[in-house]
C-alpha cells in the first residue's frame, strides 16, 4: 500500500491546511438506559451536534470546512464505556477535493467496551477528480461489544458525469476483539481510479462501491435474514452479496451511481437495525 508520505511537486504551494479532531468518551447514565457524553473535545474544523433523544446516543459530524482539501488530516477517536449505545453520523456526504499532490489523511479509531454498541452510519463520501486520500477505520471491541458500521463511496460526481482520471483512494480496515485481529480490509486505487473500475476484475464499470459490517455476537447467524433484506431492496445497476464468517458479517455492493446505492444501503440498515435512519439520512 502506497505510505502517502511522498512530497508534493515542487511547484505545490505551501498552505495552511486543516486539521480536524473530535474525542468523545461517552457511557449509560442512571438506570433508564440511556448514553450520555462523559468526555468530548474538539479542535479545527471538527464538530459533533447532539439531537435530543432517549436511549442510544446520537452525534452527528460536523466538518465545517465543507470537505476535505489537498494535504487535510481528520481523526476521530470514540471510546464507548461498558453498556454504552452511540449512533454516529454526518450531516451531509463529504467531499474530498482535487489536490496537487498532497495526500489526506482520515484516520477513524473506536473503543468499546463490554456490552458497548456503536453504529457508526457516516452518509456518503465523494472522491473528486484528482482526490488524493488515505483513510483508515481502526476498532477495538471488547468481549460483548457491539459494532456495525458502513461507508459508501462515490468515485467522481454523478450529475457531472465525473470521471476520476487520477488519483488515490486508500481505504485500510482492521477491527479486533479481545486484541485479536478478527477482520481486515484494505482497499489501494491509484491512478486513474475510473479506468481501473471499468474493469471486470476490479468493478465492472461501477461509480460507486458500499461495505456493510456487522461484528457482534450472533452476527453470523443474520445471514440469511441480511440477504432477504437485499433482495427486497435491490434495485436496477446494483450488484450486492452478503457473506458472514469468522464471526462477522459482511455486506459489499457496486452501483452505477451513488443515488440508488445509498437508498439501497438506508433501507437495508432500517430493516436490519430494525429502527428508523438517523434524520438528517432522511433529507
Amino acid at each position: 500500500m502506497p505510505d502517502g508520505r511522498a512530497d508534493a511537486p515542487p511547484d505545490a504551494p505551501a498552505r495552511q491546511r486543516s486539521d480536524g479532531r473530535v474525542h468523545l468518551r461517552a457511557g449509560p447514565v442512571g438506570g433508564g438506559g440511556s448514553t450520555r457524553i462523559l468526555d468530548l473535545a474538539e479542535s479545527g474544523p471538527s464538530r459533533l451536534r447532539f439531537p435530543r433523544g432517549e436511549g442510544a446516543l446520537e452525534a452527528v459530524l460536523v466538518n465545517t470546512a465543507g470537505g476535505v482539501a489537498c494535504g487535510d488530516a481528520f481523526t476521530i477517536t470514540l471510546d464507548l464505556a461498558a453498556g454504552a449505545d452511540l449512533v454516529l453520523t454526518t450531516t451531509a456526504a463529504e467531499k474530498i477535493y482535487r489536490s496537487d499532490g498532497p495526500v489526506s489523511r482520515i484516520e477513524n479509531r473506536v473503543l468499546l467496551a463490554e456490552r458497548a454498541r456503536l453504529a457508526w452510519l457516516p452518509q456518503e463520501t465523494i472522491l473528486f477528480d484528482r482526490a488524493r486520500v488515505q483513510r483508515r477505520f481502526e476498532a477495538d471491541l471488547s468481549e460483548g461489544a457491539a459494532l456495525l458500521a458502513v461507508e459508501i463511496v462515490a468515485f467522481g460526481r454523478a450529475a457531472r458525469g465525473e470521471r476520476i482520471h487520477a488519483g488515490l483512494f486508500s481505504d485500510s480496515w482492521r477491527v479486533r476483539r479481545a486484541g485479536r485481529l478478527v477482520y481486515a480490509d484494505s482497499l489501494v486505487l491509484d491512478g486513474p481510479i475510473s479506468d481501473l473500475l471499468d474493469r471486470p476484475a476490479i468493478g465492472g464499470s461501477a461509480r460507486a462501491c458500499a461495505t456493510v459490517l456487522d461484528v457482534s455476537e450472533g452476527a453470523e447467524g443474520h445471514l440469511e435474514a441480511a440477504r432477504t433484506l437485499l433482495e427486497e431492496a435491490a434495485a436496477p445497476g446494483i450488484e450486492a452479496a452478503a457473506s458472514a464468517w469468522n464471526g462477522h458479517l459482511v455486506i459489499r455492493a457496486l452501483a452505477d451511481g451513488v443515488g440508488p446505492l445509498r437508498s439501497l444501503v438506508a433501507r437495508f440498515l432500517a430493516g436490519y437495525r430494525d429502527r428508523p435512519m438517523p434524520r438528517v439520512w432522511q433529507s
